[in-house]
């Protein structure tokens, strides 16, 4: 059931009341997101609004009441007003004049019905006013969102054909809201999925990363693999990676931790460093994210059989995706951090040992065994050196 929107706390906002005497009530409503989560009892973070105003009275009416605007997507008829509390995206009222699947070519529209055809789901073209919060629903979102249906607005290849990204953002929207399958998004989706190889990566990783981070992504990751979408965008994801990601979910879940977008990619592909390198490569992702992907890939069988070893030799972080990704216990590592060697190269010199490769060794081989027994006192870490030093001089 949905809830009254008047409930939601993004609506009692001060800065969104300026913003509407700035502009006026009967020329912009609150759109997309906000409104669709705020009718589920969703916490909203970012606010966005359409307007019948072109973008220069926009500014010229924000200025008049105080409000700094940054003209964000001024191409695109979309102004940022910087609010004390949050920023908001304005943008013009618009309808598509020609597309190719990865842009579109808009001409601004006077009617919210022109604006709200363009947009690629039911639920996302909710139009709400910014006083009286009446919904405006041009397209039957407002059933749709209570039925948890993901549907296209109009013909789903014909919205497909305008922007090959809707693809994943259906299999995203899918996930999160969709209680029951769509028929004919399903086959279309499905049927297009090729024109996938027309889009920039950097699209593509973000829709993909953005729909691993939600709460539980396997069984649309399973269903896009088996109609034949996942291997167009990540063909190294088989049956077996497919259900080594319902894995890490469960585990994730079962000992606590947030999910991790990443790290779920990681269980998408075989425990290769050369896969992962490539992957990272092919979808331009950060250096964070590849060298996390890539450490992933590296792990091993008997990680689990020393968790804090494992950590103090990689990073927290970085043990908990191996031990998650390999069915171990990542518990133990929750606020662990990795202690300090307190013993220097300098020691080992006052024992007699003249400075060089031996100290290196020596020093080395103690700290092994250091924490392989896991972080011993002072007291043993000088019986190491002694039988270390014993050792070197046999």
């Amino acid at each position: 059931m949905l809830r009254d929107l008047a409930e939601a706390d993004w609506t009692r906002r001060t800065g969104l009341a300026a913003l509407t005497a700035a502009l006026g009530p009967e020329n912009l409503r609150w759109v997309g997101g906000a409104v669709r989560d705020g009718l589920l009892g969703v916490a909203v973070a970012d606010v966005d609004c359409a307007t019948t105003l072109m973008p220069a009275e926009v500014v010229e009416r924000c200025g008049r009441a105080g409000i700094r605007t940054v003209p964000t997507g001024i191409e695109h008829g979309t102004i940022t007003a910087l609010l004390k509390d949050g920023p908001v995206e304005i943008t013009t009222l618009r309808r598509d004049v020609a597309t190719d699947g990865r842009r579109a070519t808009i001409a601004f529209a006077r009617e919210w019905h022109e604006d709200a055809a363009r947009r690629d789901f039911t639920i996302n073209a909710l139009y709400a006013h910014p006083e009286t919060l009446a919904i405006e629903d041009f397209f039957g979102g407002l059933a749709d969102l209570a039925a948890g249906q993901v549907r296209f607005i109009g013909d789903a290849r014909q919205r497909i054909a305008e922007d090959h990204l809707r693809i994943l953002r259906y299999y995203r929207f899918q996930t999160r809201f969709g209680a029951a399958l769509d028929p004919e998004a399903e086959d279309a989706c499905a049927d297009l999925a090729h024109t996938l190889k027309g889009l920039s990566r950097e699209r593509i990783a973000a829709e993909l990363l953005a729909l691993l981070a939600l709460p539980d992504p396997h069984p649309t990751v399973a269903r896009m693999r088996e109609r034949g979408v996942l291997r167009v965008i990540l063909p190294e994801a088989c049956a077996p990676q497919v259900a080594a990601l319902g894995r890490v979910v469960a585990a994730e879940a079962a000992q606590g931790f947030a999910p991790d977008a990443v790290r779920r990619l990681a269980a998408l592909l075989p425990p290769s460093p050369e896969i992962a390198e490539t992957v990272a490569a092919r979808l331009r992702l950060s250096k964070a994210q590849r060298t996390r992907l890539v450490s992933a890939a590296e792990r091993l069988v008997d990680d689990a059989a020393n968790p804090e070893a494992l950590a103090y030799r990689l990073t927290p972080p970085a043990a908990i995706d191996r031990l998650l990704l390999g069915g171990g216990d990542a518990q133990g590592l929750k606020g662990w951090a990795a202690p300090a060697f307190p013993l220097k190269g300098g020691e080992i010199v006052k024992r007699g040992v003249t400075a060089g490769p031996l100290v290196a060794r020596v020093l080395q081989a103690v700290e092994a065994r250091w924490v392989a027994e896991g972080f011993p006192d002072t007291a043993r870490i000088d019986t190491l050196l002694a039988e270390e030093l014993a050792r070197a001089g046999s």
